[in-house]
């Protein structure tokens, strides 16, 4: 019995050693925790809020089960707050009104309908038109600044900014769902910030930038615009058409499924590439594999038995012999050439071009871009033309919205032709990248008056024949791989194994 309590003793006594070095290690985190987020954020101007306890109706519960946070704060915090409020105030009297050409970043400090004390900033116009932007959320609003510091510091943070193609089908959809509910359009966008909210802050200050200025009276589709990158050219194009037309609910039901019918296209060639992809991997990690650990082996022996080796096998050693002794150089020389190809690729537009041409000039590769490539151009064509967008305003949307210099021309080409008067068909004429059916229906198009119906024709056509070639290529390309790495791996084991042969004649 003593036995094991003194084992207790000992275990519990190393226990805590052991506990040392975690404990050391967990305040050395806090205090770096300290010095690079919690103090610059406290010297930033956002509030170190005190939270003292957390109560309920009954035994600090609500009803749901869910805790209900009571913020309270000091005397002397309080008082503070008290007398940025009055400078707000007396600020927003001195005004008179008076707004800015363009877009500022404010920084502001409100209180939220639960009692939070919060910091953030917002591009606007005016103070007086942020205060009463953010007194129409609920907020009770203690302070809006701004200076040159604050423009440099949190200017511009969204114009880099991009939604995904998910997100952005999902905001839609609500979007159209609240405004058919008959919630307005600015309180509809109110509403999907805060959802947005929760899953991306840089999504939240964008809604919210865009309710701001619906709430100033801006047009919806200039209230988009305004946030950069954020939303797409179409999808604000389309909103300047439907703005015009009234046809608003219609346009983002059309949008919705325009873009999840792209999204599923996107889908369908990454899932053609993933495949291949893997493979290419595993192949090339094979036969690294082997010719810089299996290879080696067997060229001791080789030289011991002093027989003639095949050119296939000393070929094999050559290139084992050179990836051993220089694979670190020969490596960064790979990365560095692939990263020249992809930078003269994104910068290079004569480069660009040759490369797409080449890629869809090949027989199975080619008809999967022209397919793809064709479905975008004539569908999104069809959604500007049934909403009454100018043919020249359509053109030069189209030509943004794809990156495939072949198409581009075609489109500038097809705008010089419109302002000549010539037929929209005439670009499409005899060009190897547009396919016959293609052509022939937007001729038919043009002389019965109905090229947008027309236009989604053949949307429909070539995105199932998009999607027939993507599943043949998935099912063509799998025992073609297979079959390249049996090739190239038999090759190099058959490059190892003939020179045995030789060696057993000799003995």
């Amino acid at each position: 019995m003593a036995d094991a309590i003194n084992k207790n003793d000992v275990e519990t006594k190393e226990a805590k050693w052991f506990m040392i070095p975690l404990y050391i290690m967990k305040n050395f985190i806090n205090g770096v925790s300290f010095v690079f987020y919690r103090f610059p954020k406290k010297v930033i101007g956002n509030i170190n809020e005190k939270r003292v306890e957390s109560l309920s109706q009954k035994e600090g519960r609500s009803t749901k089960g869910k805790k209900i946070k009571i913020y309270k704060y000091s005397e002397k915090k309080l008082a503070k707050l008290a007398a940025e409020k009055e400078q707000l105030l007396k600020e927003l009297a001195e005004s008179n009104g008076e707004k800015s050409e363009q877009p500022v970043t404010y920084v502001y400090k409100v209180k939220t309908p639960e009692g939070r004390i919060i910091s953030d900033t917002i591009n606007g116009y005016s103070k007086a038109d942020i205060n009463a932007f953010l007194i129409n959320e609920g907020y009770e609003v203690y302070s809006i600044k701004t200076s040159d510091t604050i423009k440099f510091l949190h200017g511009g943070s969204l114009l880099n900014s991009k939604l995904s193609t998910k997100d952005l089908i999902f905001w839609i959809t609500q979007l159209s769902t609240y405004l058919k509910a008959g919630i307005t359009l600015s309180e509809s966008v109110r509403i999907l910030s805060k959802q947005m909210g929760k899953k991306s802050k840089i999504k939240q200050k964008a809604l919210q930038s865009v309710s701001y200025e619906l709430s100033i009276g801006q047009p919806f589709s200039n209230a988009l615009e305004k946030q950069g990158n954020m939303f797409p050219g179409l999808f604000i194009n389309m909103m300047r058409a439907a703005e015009a037309t009234g046809s608003l609910i219609e346009t983002l039901d059309e949008m919705a499924d325009y873009y999840t019918e792209t999204d599923k296209t996107r889908k369908q060639m990454i899932s053609a590439m993933t495949y291949p992809g893997i493979i290419t991997v595993f192949a090339f990690g094979v036969i690294t594999f082997i010719i810089v650990w299996v290879i080696p082996q067997f060229v001791d022996i080789y030289a011991a038995s002093q027989i003639a080796l095949p050119k296939l096998t000393q070929v094999i050693i050559n290139i084992s012999n050179m990836l051993t002794k220089h694979g670190l150089l020969v490596g960064t020389i790979l990365i560095g050439i692939l990263l020249l190809l992809y930078l003269a690729y994104k910068y290079i537009k004569g480069f660009r071009m040759s490369i797409q041409s080449l890629l869809m000039r090949l027989p199975i590769v080619g008809k999967i871009i022209i397919y793809n490539e064709i479905t975008i151009f004539t569908k999104t064509f069809s959604s500007l033309l049934k909403n009454n967008v100018f043919i020249t305003n359509s053109m030069e949307i189209l030509s943004k919205i794809t990156n495939n210099e072949i198409y581009k021309a075609i489109m500038l080409d097809t705008i010089n032709n419109i302002v000549k008067g010539n037929k929209i068909s005439e670009s499409f004429k005899d060009h190897w990248a547009v396919p016959d059916v293609a052509y022939y229906m937007i001729v038919t198009g043009e002389s019965t008056g109905e090229l947008p119906e027309m236009m989604q024709k053949v949307s429909g056509f070539y995105q199932e024949q998009h999607r027939n070639i993507v599943n043949n290529l998935k099912a063509f390309i799998e025992p073609l791989m297979i079959a390249f790495l049996a090739i190239v791996v038999g090759g190099i084991i058959l490059a190892v194994i003939i020179p045995m042969f030789g060696m057993y004649s000799a003995l």
